[in-house]
C-alpha cells in the first residue's frame, strides 16, 4: 500500500514538473539542431527523450566550475545526451548521484599509483570528463560541444561517462552493468568484452586502425563499455558493420536500435 502511495506520488510530482518546467520548444529545437545524431530518432523517441531530459534537470544539480556559468542552453545539451542512454532503461538508473560539475575546458587531475616494489608515482593526468561512484559527474564543457562536429569520430563524452554511471550501478566499474539473467549473462558478457579487448590491444599495438572504436578503448573492458557506448548512438552503423556481435550485445542491454533508424 505505502509503495503504491509513494508511486503515484512521484509521478503527480513528474507530471507537475513536466507542465511548469517543461523545456522551451526554441532550446530543444537549438540542441537537436546542435548535436546531429539525436536528429536521427524518430519523432516518438525524441519526444520521450525531451520529456526525461526535464526530468532529469529537475533531480540533478548543476555546477560551474572555474568560472563557469552554467547557462540553461548547457544543462539542456547536457541532460538530452545523457537521457538517450536510459531513454528505455529509465531515469532511476541515474538515480545514485545528484551532482554534475561543468568546467569550461578539460581539467587536469593529480594521480599516484604504487608500483609492485611499493614505490608511489605521482603524475598528472588531463581530464574531459569522470564519473564517480555515487558522483558526481564531471564534464568539459568544450568537449561536450565537440560532440557537434564529431559524428565521423563516435566521439561523445557525455555518453562515455554517463554509460560509466550505469556500469558503476552494481559497483566498481568493470565493464559490465547490472544484467539480467544472473551469472550466465555477465559471463557471456564479458567473454564478449575480452574477445574485442584482445582485437583492439593488437590494433593498437601493432599501429593498426581501429575503425569506429577509439583506441582508448583498449584500456580496459570498462573503456571499451563506455567507448563502444558512443560509438553505438553517435556512429552505430558503423559500429554494427565493424562489431556485429558488440552492437547485438548492447542493443540488447539499452533496448535500442539506432541503426535501425540511421
Amino acid at each position: 500500500m505505502i509503495g503504491r502511495w509513494w508511486s503515484a506520488l512521484g509521478r503527480r510530482r513528474d507530471e507537475r514538473v513536466l507542465r511548469q518546467r517543461a523545456i522551451p520548444d526554441d532550446l530543444w529545437s537549438l540542441t537537436l539542431a546542435r548535436f546531429p545524431f539525436l536528429q536521427r530518432r524518430t519523432a516518438g523517441d525524441l519526444e520521450r527523450l525531451r520529456r526525461l531530459a526535464t526530468l532529469f534537470l529537475d533531480r540533478k544539480e548543476f555546477t560551474g566550475a572555474n568560472g563557469l556559468e552554467v547557462s540553461n542552453e548547457i544543462a539542456v545539451a547536457i541532460a538530452a545526451q545523457a537521457c538517450l542512454p536510459v531513454l528505455e532503461l529509465g531515469l532511476e538508473a541515474y538515480d545514485g548521484f545528484v551532482g554534475i560539475v561543468v568546467h569550461p575546458d578539460e581539467v587536469v587531475a593529480r594521480r599516484e599509483v604504487t608500483d609492485d616494489d611499493g614505490v608511489v608515482h605521482a603524475y598528472d593526468e588531463p581530464l574531459t570528463g569522470e564519473a564517480m561512484p555515487g558522483g558526481p559527474v564531471m564534464l568539459s564543457w568544450r568537449d561536450v560541444l565537440a560532440a557537434q562536429e564529431s559524428d565521423a569520430m563516435a566521439y561523445n563524452v557525455v555518453i562515455h561517462e554517463f554509460a560509466h554511471v550505469l556500469d558503476m550501478r552494481d559497483g566498481e566499474a568493470d565493464g559490465c552493468p547490472p544484467l539480467p539473467g544472473g551469472t550466465a549473462a555477465r559471463r557471456a558478457w564479458a567473454d564478449q568484452l575480452e574477445a574485442v579487448l584482445d582485437d583492439l590491444q593488437q590494433c593498437v599495438e601493432h599501429d593498426v586502425d581501429t575503425g569506429v572504436l577509439d583506441p582508448y578503448a583498449a584500456e580496459g573492458p570498462e573503456e571499451l563499455f563506455a567507448v563502444a557506448s558512443e560509438a553505438f548512438f553517435v556512429d552505430p552503423v558503423a559500429l554494427r558493420a565493424e562489431h556485429a556481435d558488440l552492437y547485438r550485445m548492447l542493443a540488447d542491454f539499452y533496448r535500442q536500435d539506432p541503426a535501425a533508424a540511421a
